[in-house]
């Protein structure tokens, strides 16, 4: 059986265990339930991102039975995952101080540099740049960061799912062009697991991702960031040009909340993409909007940093400039003063 096939399998065993959540997440009454810090007008199953988790890391096994992932990387990924993962369920399935998740973060964070062998040197306006321990710090808060970022982002309809897959096919791309087939392949499958899922979450969804999932995403895609750095410089600064939706719109909401004085770990829906999707009446423009973005905007941005000699960091300050516009545009971090809930 070739590759072909078993990327169908996967897309097809995500779509199905995502059935089945949704499935026990309606016997057992695991609800989303709309309240005033809903995006949601509707009881919603939630938990789904579990069958991502369990079918990418499948994937992983896979990709070390084919040697196509080196076992350090495995190592990495799928433990650092994993543990997100489980802090995440549990937290889906009751409540876990926020202190004791953040210990958990960064414990997985922590787990996959080790892995990794640390943050590889930088490239900063055309000077490789070896940060040492300040670079390893400095990679635990990326880390813990993007997927405590995309837990927040994790908001509407489609939306994450629709950015994961933006990005890893947009490394793909970046991988391929590059000359390095290794780099292809943990992306391409995260894709197909996400979009198995996605068929169910897709607007007006049918099941959430969960905090399981979410956290899942963001500490993955972080980590495929920094594998590829190892390969290339130049693909770390590709890979933060192509999460820049993300990163924008929930590090300017954050630094606003912080400035405000707001307790930034209670819930709320001030972040850009959630006043947009109120504005517009609906999910599905946004997580539309979110998907043009990223193949029109950055990922062409991420093309000339890999391939035409724009340096990484201009790249990134050009790549955000227009983002960092929209949040403000539509007034993330704003105070709330809208209680209506969008289907």
């Amino acid at each position: 059986m070739n590759d072909g096939w078993f990327i169908a399998i996967f897309a097809l065993l995500s779509l199905t265990l995502t059935w089945v959540l949704r499935y026990y997440a309606l016997s057992r009454s695991l609800m989303d339930i709309p309240n005033a810090r809903s995006s949601h007008s509707v009881p919603t199953p939630r938990g789904g991102g579990v069958a991502i988790v369990l079918t990418f890391v499948l994937a992983l096994v896979y990709l070390l039975w084919r040697d196509l992932i080196a076992v350090p990387a495995f190592l990495a990924i799928a433990g650092a995952g994993t543990l997100v993962a489980v802090v995440g369920f549990m937290d889906d399935h009751g409540h876990i101080a926020a202190r004791w998740r953040l210990l958990g973060h960064f414990a997985a964070a922590i787990w996959l540099l080790w892995w990794m062998g640390g943050l590889p040197a930088v490239q900063l306006w055309g000077v490789v740049v070896d940060l040492g321990f300040v670079g390893e710090v400095l990679a635990a808060f990326y880390l813990v960061w993007l997927l405590n970022l995309y837990n927040f982002m994790d908001g509407i309809d489609g939306i994450a799912s629709v950015e994961a897959i933006c990005v890893c096919l947009g490394a793909c791309l970046l991988g391929w062009l590059g000359g390095w087939p290794q780099l292809v392949w943990a992306p391409l499958l995260l894709a197909v697991c996400v979009g198995g899922f996605l068929f169910w979450n897709f607007p007006p969804a049918r099941i959430f991702m969960g905090d399981a999932g979410s956290g899942f995403l963001g500490i993955v895609l972080g980590g495929l960031s920094l594998q590829a750095a190892g390969q290339s410089a130049e693909l770390l600064w590709g890979w933060l040009i192509l999460l820049g939706v993300f990163v924008v719109d929930a590090t300017f909401t954050l630094f606003r909340r912080l400035l405000r004085g707001d307790k930034v770990y209670e819930a709320h829906r001030s972040h850009a993409y959630q006043y947009a999707s109120r504005r517009f009446g609906s999910h599905l423009p946004v997580t539309i909007a979110v998907a043009v973005i990223n193949m029109f905007w950055l990922l062409p941005i991420a093309v000339a940093v890999m391939h035409f000699g724009l340096d990484g960091s201009l790249g990134v300050i050009v790549a955000y400039a227009p983002l960092l516009w929209l949040a403000i545009r539509y007034r993330a971090g704003a105070l709330e003063n809208d209680s209506k809930l969008v289907r």
